[in-house]
């Protein structure tokens, strides 16, 4: 099997899980996640697009609900042993399978907990589920249990953590490399891709973001390419990625002669990344986080070129996206603790003058403070 811990490691987690189903009061788990199928048992899949779920029982079983084409997947990637097929077909219903399984394990008329925010249980099926299970089972939202253990990340965790950020700093330096006046952003990207592939990392959970000109005031990545001016601005966010687990880093990039303006914007989101660090504690809250990000650059005049949020988790995480809870928000009462891996992002975008300015790295919080994992040079580049 291709696992990626020991089988300490997936003990301890499941029993992490049914304690927490305890204080639920849950007798089961329906999970529909992929993060949390990977947490739990190792299985490693984007077959989570199509209706799969593990059920894990209050006595400690588990099983696999999937297609036939993840079977081997399964078998190969997880410490699955009860893996059940779903036959795809025109009057296809999975939830009456799942009903099936979870009956097998001893489901029938008990407390459920479901993971309904999740990628893997579209609308559609979240229905036909409820349709299913109406009578048989009390179903029950869980969709945070498993996400709020998976933040805070074991010692074995942080060793991929550890490494994902170094594939970030080869990453950066590689695509800093490549930025000079007539530069192509397809070269840029291919250099930070490259970086990492070749020493050993994974796909990201989401495309990198990249962006010159205007483009580099977006937050996300489009479709399309453009060489650099000889005067230029050039946006990367992006995360180097080891065993899915992520470590993001981010910045812009001056092309020639910065504007007065990006020195200014700079020292300002330097100034307040800086603030975040300092507020990245245990004690705190991520609502803490985001309000030293506010003061400072509020401080500097530049409330309206601020976002909403500025930054979030990061873990193991599977498409379409690579960000993960808690978010760093207004009045987020999410409490910061130890073994927390978060990333912070200072992005200011003023659509007036069409500059950009971002800084941005990946913490590990530890007993004392946060400790910076990735982006030790906060200068602004030019190129």
């Amino acid at each position: 099997m291709a696992l990626h811990f020991d089988d300490y490691e997936f003990f301890r987690r499941r029993h992490r899980l049914l304690d927490a189903m305890e204080e639920q009061q849950l007798d089961g788990m329906l999970l529909f996640q992929q993060e949390s199928m990977f947490w739990l048992t190792g299985y490693d899949t984007f077959g989570f697009c199509f209706f799969q779920a593990i059920y894990l029982a209050s006595d400690g079983r588990m099983a696999l609900l999937t297609r036939s084409a993840d079977l081997r997947q399964a078998q190969h990637t997880s410490n699955l042993t009860d893996i059940r097929i779903w036959k795809d077909g025109r009057d296809a219903n999975p939830s009456l399978d799942l009903l099936a399984m979870v009956k097998d394990l001893g489901g029938a008329g008990k407390r459920i907990g479901v993971e309904y925010e999740s990628y893997g249980l579209v609308h559609s099926n979240g229905k036909k589920l409820e349709a299913a299970f109406d009578g048989n089972a009390t179903l029950i939202d869980a969709s945070d249990i498993v996400t709020r253990l998976r933040a805070v990340k074991s010692e074995a965790e942080i060793t991929y953590v550890r490494e994902a950020a170094r594939l970030s700093d080869l990453a950066d330096r590689a695509g800093i490399e490549a930025i000079c006046a007539g530069a192509d952003e397809g070269d840029i990207l291919a250099a930070q891709h490259n970086a990492i592939f070749k020493n050993g990392g994974d796909y990201p959970g989401n495309e990198f973001i990249i962006g010159s000109g205007r483009d580099a005031l977006l937050c996300r990545y489009k479709s399309g390419r453009r060489k650099l001016d000889q005067t230029d601005q050039i946006t990367l966010e992006f995360a180097g990625v080891y065993r899915h687990y992520h470590a993001a880093l981010m910045r812009t990039v001056a092309v020639g002669t910065p504007r007065p303006l990006h020195l200014t914007y700079h020292q300002a989101a330097k100034d307040a990344l800086l603030a975040c660090e300092a507020a990245l504690k245990p004690g705190a809250t991520a609502g803490d986080v985001f309000a030293a990000h506010t003061r400072v650059l509020d401080e500097h005049g530049l409330s309206s070129h601020r976002l909403n949020a500025c930054g979030y988790s990061l873990g193991a995480k599977f498409t379409p996206s690579w960000m993960d809870w808690p978010m760093f928000y207004e009045n987020n009462d999410w409490a910061i603790v130890p073994g927390m891996v978060m990333f912070a992002h200072m992005i200011l975008m003023d659509s007036e003058t069409e500059t950009a300015m971002c800084l941005g790295r990946t913490y590990l919080v530890g007993e004392k403070g946060a400790e910076v994992l990735n982006g030790a040079d906060l200068s602004l580049f030019q190129r």
